[in-house]
């Protein structure tokens, strides 16, 4: 087992010790789009033991130029993204297990989600899962590791509960919607993704050998393209900060998710049925066969309607393309699966 790492035991800040941490370990991965691709990816081949990999979407063919775990069979497929993360893992490193979760990380779960794992690494697209994450990590005190990259820009921060300042120390709040680019409408390049997760995927495996002393302790931004690096140096908590300092958790403790909620940038919304009230892909097949041309697999059902392509998944969400309104996608929703 351990030939298979002897490279990276022989850098002697990991050593045959930190292996055996890394081979004993546990990675939630949040999303699993390019960033939490390049993660995965990383954290298989170091031998990171046990991998959670949480994203809600499945696989497009405008993935690929920067996705590296996905191919154009999962494109042409459909496969949802982490079923396809894991069956391309399984042929890189069979020793590391593979848990996917095809779902859409909210208040409801995420605690569940996070259970037994060591760290938590943002692969993530939009700042509500993040501040969902940093209530979940700091409430737990499982440290978790910020990311975000869009066209040749990125930055990135690790934050340890009680430690470092948490997300929001640094962003109290929010973004608004729109207010930010998307890889949809700024676009995006390959090198930045891959810069970003390497800091991640770095930090990740100092936290779990132990080597807190060479974290970098800073909001790091890098324009790839601009040939531009900054890091803004970080103390501690800041004192009175809503989330680790008074232990309010504003995003954990919600008292609902939104119904349907548009995806950013991606000219589409999501619709999520009430809890427990979906009979399920096979029973939905058969019914739409009547009507439509459908494709389905075990993870998905897919069909056209009103002019409109709708992905169904196996726990009643929907993400329905070429729309913007979640009033009317939840009209499409009830129309055709049901309410």
């Amino acid at each position: 087992m351990y030939e298979r790492y002897s490279r990276q035991i022989l850098f002697p800040e990991i050593g045959r010790d930190g292996q055996e941490k890394l081979l004993a370990s546990r990675v939630l991965v949040v999303g699993c789009g390019a960033l939490g691709a390049s993660h995965s990816e990383m954290l298989a081949r170091a031998g990171v033991g046990k991998l959670r990999i949480v994203d809600r979407d499945f696989v497009e063919l405008t993935n690929l130029q920067r996705q590296t775990l996905f191919s154009e069979a999962d494109a042409a497929e459909r496969l949802p993204k982490a079923v396809a993360a894991r069956k391309r893992i399984a042929e890189i490193n069979s020793g590391t297990d593979v848990e996917a979760v095809v779902a859409d990380v909210n208040n409801s779960n995420i605690e569940s989600l996070m259970d037994g794992c060591d760290v938590v690494i943002d692969g993530t697209d939009n700042f509500q899962v993040r501040y969902l994450v940093n209530d979940a990590c700091v409430k737990l005190g499982v440290p978790w590791i910020y990311g975000a990259a869009v066209a040749s820009f990125g930055t990135t921060m690790t934050v340890r509960p009680g430690v470092s300042p948490c997300l929001r120390c640094i962003f109290e709040e929010m973004p608004d919607a729109g207010s930010s680019p998307t890889c949809d409408t700024a676009g995006v390049i390959m090198p930045i993704i891959a810069s970003i997760s390497a800091i991640q995927v770095a930090e990740c495996l100092k936290l779990i050998v132990d080597d807190t002393d060479m974290l970098h302790s800073s909001l790091v931004q890098i324009d790839i393209w601009a040939n531009d690096r900054q890091r803004i140096k970080l103390s501690g908590p800041v004192e009175g900060c809503r989330c680790c300092g008074l232990r309010i958790y504003d995003h954990l403790d919600a008292e609902s998710r939104e119904f349907a909620a548009a995806l950013c940038g991606r000219d589409a919304v999501q619709v999520a049925p009430p809890a427990g009230s979906f009979v399920g892909l096979a029973a939905l097949a058969d019914r739409l066969k009547f009507v439509f041309a459908v494709t389905e697999n075990e993870y998905i059902v897919r069909f056209n309607a009103d002019g409109h392509e709708v992905t169904v998944f196996a726990d009643g969400r929907a993400i329905i393309k070429g729309i913007d309104d979640p009033s009317a996608a939840r009209g499409i929703y009830a129309k055709y699966i049901g309410t």
